[in-house]
């Protein structure tokens, strides 16, 4: 019989057990297992059932376990405890105030506040707003700038239904399915004005057409995170879809999400700033390219305020930093510019009706590419941002290739574009078994902090053994239990799974790969020789067992035929015990996954892994790295940690998939199974463990979130945040500097080096260690000495007569009107000189940023 009605029951909170409610909304429990212990012993059970969501559970738990729990002293004494803990926390002074205090560097009276934008936020499962790597390192940023002290604030959006949920089908062809996401589930609560009312913000689209936007606020430690949705009763039924889901849709889905992030993310960070109480942010770190619209809205409001258009980028570029992520264009947003055009909606004077006061074609022209169609959502994060990296050093030097066009006149190592080295957040990532040892071989300090890990030497090979079984053991248990869950929603009947009981074995050289599916990672290159890959697997003395994970996104068929071809193998019955994949893979699976892993291997075709930082996880817990010498591993990798898979020198990508897949299994075959096969006289895997200490002492500290973002607030945040207040506290700076330039472009086709000279060689000779004088006669074309820089530039010949690793030498103009520098020639070779001039001003973060350069 069907119900006429239906009725939600909610167990009430006893007030003495209200503070649980206080702990479990804000996030620093994620990454504090003590405090995960508390919620867990109030119900195991229904803790489980929700998915460990503190959020979720207390209204589940029963009225009776909730007054035991209230009449417990010894469990609210522990509640008091992490309340307590808690607070202190956010209370007291850290990293960030001690380096930066009140103003230091930034020329204004308080201390610079980031404004932090990212599609995606990987925190935690309980809020299932991300899909993989960018969001995992944009939640770890998070974490890391809360335990730092950073003030941050962060804009995201609230996913209606988050990214999909993967299964498999008899097939093994992936599936996706989502659920739904409801707020009061969530860790997130509405963002407030003084009335008590839910803020909401707004942009209008073509047509008048109004866009509600609500705030909702999860705190992640010290850090709010502002998270917009349009799933509104006020809103149309499209506008309410903007925020459905992560990445689904089309382009026209993807323009409006990125609208709503960027100009309704501005406008959600002022609403924060008011009701807050704090000061406005003065750095807006776009992590990629999506929130790049966020630039667009700020050049509008300066305008509004009478800035011209010139003047406001000026001024948002120098107060915003851009994180590129992806080494392959096809990475990138690039939307049709019409499209755009009609997005912005011009008024009869050519002002946008969305971000009034914006002048459409002067907007579009920062992100058109050559050829006036197609608008490039990097290219504006490039010219909309005075500082921008890649998050890797290899990423960077990539990075600068790409765009090297966006700077004519500039060879590629001088392309503004850095790199800051993506880590990962220690607390979260490492296992609680692992966490133990660290504490007992370096204190009870937060080792995050420190650079010298030397400590963990002193780790003996039993301990490290102890430790290292555990974590594989839980991972066989835990892979035995996914891929009996995967079989029975393929269709599967109980009684024909019995196997799935004894896959894996939990002493076996244990292999993990677990990334999104895409082809470029490579997935099935382990799949290059099947037969080879099987008598590795099956091998009875020394068996080598591989668990896999990964999601492919739904419009990636080729990524799809990856995974099915991988899943396939997998399901033969001759190699099954010792490979298995692991639908739907999330953080909950890979703390595990990551943690297990003996190896942890990575193939993809260099250089285009941005960065990875699966295998910096796997380095924390013990793993040892396998992998191409790409992303992060390029900068870093080390014999005595790990083992590198050579790079193909070809052309052919077939031919260089064959000979990485050989020398793949080569390296396994002869290198990584003998040596964890090893065994001394008693029984231990010394030159093993060894190889892991060494791996936790020189690797694990240069991988820390920590250490990431402390090199962002140096080498970016305080410089930005200094050239930001610059504008403050010289309003006429904008239009200053914007007449400099008009100035100075106007001026430069007559800029030119017309003679060049070097005095001190005998017919172009010279001896090492001597010294030349490098003479030019230059042209400024009427503008001063303080507009320009001369700089001779020299370095050592190419084949192709190019200078290579160059100095740049200023030279200085003397009483006669010539320039001159003084060079020393300390090594013999060949050795190449020229001079050239570009422009100067204070307001400029580098001598390419204009694209302007005269040369000899």
């Amino acid at each position: 019989m069907k119900p006429t009605s239906t009725i939600t029951v909610s167990s009430v909170l006893p007030g003495a057990l209200e503070p649980l409610r206080e702990l479990a909304l804000n996030l620093r429990w994620t990454w504090r297992r003590q405090c995960v212990d508390l919620f867990r012993s109030v119900d195991p059970e229904v803790f489980a059932d929700v998915g460990e969501n503190p959020i979720a559970m207390l209204p589940r738990i029963s009225a009776g376990r909730l007054a035991e729990a209230a009449r417990d002293e010894s469990f609210l004494a522990r509640m008091r405890d992490e309340v307590g803990d808690l607070r202190t926390y956010l209370d007291s002074g850290r990293w960030f105030q001690r380096t930066v205090p009140e103003g230091m560097g930034t020329g204004a009276g308080t201390s610079p506040s980031i404004a932090y934008f990212s599609m995606e936020f990987g925190i935690t499962p309980t809020l299932p707003i991300y899909s993989g790597g960018l969001g995992i390192l944009a939640g770890d940023h998070l974490k890391s700038a809360s335990d730092l002290g950073v003030p941050m604030v962060a804009i995201g959006l609230l996913y209606q239904d988050g990214y999909f949920s993967q299964s498999l089908d008899r097939s093994g062809w992936q599936q996706e399915s989502y659920r739904h996401n409801d707020p009061e589930q969530l860790p997130v609560q509405p963002l407030r004005g003084a009335d008590g009312e839910q803020l909401t913000v707004a942009i209008t689209l073509p047509g008048g057409r109004e866009v509600d936007i609500a705030i909702w606020r999860a705190q992640v430690g010290r850090v709010p995170l502002l998270l917009l949705d349009t799933n509104l009763a006020s809103n149309d039924e499209g506008a309410r879809q903007i925020t459905d889901r992560l990445y689904g849709g089309d382009h026209e889905h993807r323009i409006l999400q990125e609208l709503v992030l960027g100009i309704g993310g501005v406008r959600a960070v002022q609403a924060h700033t008011a009701v807050a109480g704090v000061p406005a942010p003065s750095v807006f770190h776009l992590n990629e390219g999506h929130a790049g619209f966020s630039g667009l809205e700020r050049v509008g409001r300066l305008m509004q305020a009478g800035s011209s258009f010139a003047e406001a980028v000026a001024e948002v570029r120098a107060g915003t930093v851009f994180t590129t992520h992806t080494p392959v264009p096809a990475g990138i947003d690039r939307f049709e510019a019409d499209q755009l055009r009609g997005y912005l909606d011009a008024d009869e004077s050519g002002l946008s009706r969305l971000i009034p006061a914006l002048p459409v074609e002067a907007a579009l022209a920062l992100g058109i590419e050559e050829g006036g169609d197609v608008f490039n959502m990097a290219q504006l994060g490039f010219r909309i941002a005075q500082r921008s990296n890649g998050v890797a050093r290899l990423h960077g030097a990539v990075s600068r290739a790409m765009f090297q066009d966006l700077y004519p006149g500039f060879d590629v190592p001088e392309v503004p574009i850095g790199s800051v080295t993506n880590g990962v957040h220690r607390r979260t990532w490492t296992s609680p078994a692992m966490d133990d040892l660290v504490t007992k071989a370096m204190g009870a300090v937060d080792v995050s902090a420190l650079s010298d890990w030397s400590a963990l030497a002193t780790l003996t090979d039993h301990e490290l053994t102890e430790t290292r079984d555990t974590l594989r053991a839980d991972l066989v248990e835990m892979a035995r239990t996914q891929v009996k869950e995967s079989w029975l929603r393929r269709g599967a009947d109980q009684a024909e799974l019995a196997w799935t009981g004894t896959i894996l074995d939990p002493h076996a050289l244990t292999i993990g790969f677990a990334r999104r599916v895409s082809t470029y990672k490579r997935l099935t290159l382990m799949l290059s020789d099947p037969d080879r890959l099987r008598r590795i697997l099956q091998d009875e003395e020394r068996p080598v067992q591989i668990v896999i994970a990964g999601k492919s996104h739904p419009a990636d068929r080729p990524g799809k035929e990856f995974l099915q071809q991988l899943v396939r193998f997998a399901d033969d019955h001759g190699v099954r015990h010792r490979i298995a994949f692991l639908p739907d893979y999330d953080i909950r699976m890979a703390s595990v996954l990551i943690a297990g892993a003996d190896v942890w291997m990575n193939n993809p075709i260099r250089p285009e892994e941005a960065s990875g930082t699966s295998g910096m996880k796997a380095v924390l817990n013990g793993g040892l790295t396998f992998s191409v010498s790409d992303g992060w591993w390029d900068e870093m990798k080390d014999d005595d940690a790990g083992w590198t898979i050579p790079t193909a020198a070809v052309d052919d990508q077939g031919e260089r998939d064959r000979l990485e897949a050989d020398a793949l299994y080569e390296i396994l075959e002869s290198r990584i199974v003998p040596l964890f096969y090893e065994r001394d006289a008693r029984g231990m895997q010394r030159g093993w463990m060894t190889k892991v200490r060494s791996s936790l002492v020189t690797i694990a500290p240069r991988i820390t979130a920590a250490r990431m973002v402390r090199d962002y607030v140096s080498d970016l945040y305080l410089p930005a945040a200094r050239a930001a207040a610059a504008f403050t506290a010289e309003p006429a700076l904008a239009g200053a500097f914007t007449s400099w330039k008009e100035d100075v472009q106007a001026a430069w086709p007559a800029v030119s080096v017309s003679s060049m000279m070097l005095e001190g060689t005998e017919e172009g000779r010279a001896a090492t260690g001597s010294e030349v004088t490098v003479v030019a006669e230059v042209q400024l074309g009427g503008l001063s000495e303080e507009d320009v820089l001369v700089e001779a530039v020299v370095g050592p010949l190419a084949d192709d007569d190019e200078i290579i690793e160059p100095h740049l030498i200023p030279l200085q103009r003397e009483q006669d009107g010539r320039w001159v520098a003084r060079v020393a020639l300390p090594f013999p070779g060949e050795i190449g000189c020229t001079v050239r001039v570009t422009p100067q001003h204070p307001v400029l973060a580098h001598r390419a940023e204009l694209g302007l350069v005269a040369a000899a």
